[in-house]
């Protein structure tokens, strides 16, 4: 029976995961990458995908409004164009970074288009709710955040099958539209590149080329109001987790 049988199979009267359950679930959290390199050359299964597709369509949306597409990338062609569009808009960067950081951000490897086994553009469709205020009305962002969260759930599930995962955001969202023949009503929110890989860093690329660092999450905790002191035991359980 197939990962993704067996959860539907399951019953939900049992709420409480089991240690094996949480940890791998946390295990996957932490060693999640945004991945650029170390893809290897053998596809993906289709039953491997379809498992990470479903994992992204099973994510939270407000007002259950399903506002994702999946636009499968796969010919090298379109790849190379795609990589001309990143090139592109990667100088188009570059001016803008501080003038100290530059000759570090020349060194970035911050794509895997061509190399990974597919790409994939995960869309937002936002006439899908149009008719459906609920959750929109103050909001209209939120089919956008819905996006995301499938986006996180495909990521997850990917690490979790041992499949590497790259966001490419380096790229003008209109070109890429006209690429892929999006319609206007529809935001291209990720162009990923998905495949398997010989090894996931034990940090991310960043942090171990000394571009940032973690910020330190107790710093970050604030109590009633926007930087509101207190939640002391709260934070010393945090710096217990290290």
């Amino acid at each position: 029976m197939n990962a993704v049988r067996s959860h539907t199979c399951r019953s939900f009267g049992d709420f409480a995961f089991g240690d094996i359950e949480r940890e791998a679930i946390y295990r996957a959290i932490f060693t999640r990458r945004d991945v650029r390199s170390h893809f290897r050359l053998d596809p993906i299964d289709d039953a491997v995908l379809a498992r990470l597709l479903m994992a992204a369509h099973h994510a939270p949306s407000v007002g259950f409004m399903q506002p994702w597409n999946f636009i499968v990338v796969r010919d090298q062609k379109r790849r190379a164009a795609v990589r001309d569009l990143f090139l592109t808009a990667r100088s188009q960067e570059l001016p803008h970074i501080a003038e100290d950081r530059q000759a570090l951000y020349r060194k970035l490897k911050l794509e895997g288009i061509c190399e990974s086994a597919l790409n994939l553009c995960i869309t937002c469709d936002r006439s899908r709710s149009e008719n459906s205020p609920l959750g929109r009305w103050h909001n209209p962002q939120m089919d956008l955040f819905s996006t995301v969260c499938a986006v996180q759930n495909f990521w997850l599930a990917a690490r979790a099958e041992g499949i590497g995962v790259g966001w490419v955001s380096i790229l003008n969202a209109d070109a890429l539209k006209d690429l892929l023949d999006i319609p206007d009503h529809v935001v291209p929110v990720a162009y990923l590149c998905v495949g398997h890989v010989s090894e996931f860093a034990s940090q991310p690329d960043l942090e171990r080329n000394g571009w940032g660092s973690r910020l330190p999450l107790s710093n970050l905790v604030m109590s009633e109001t926007y930087a509101g002191v207190g939640e002391d035991a709260l934070k010393a359980a945090i710096a217990d987790r290290g």
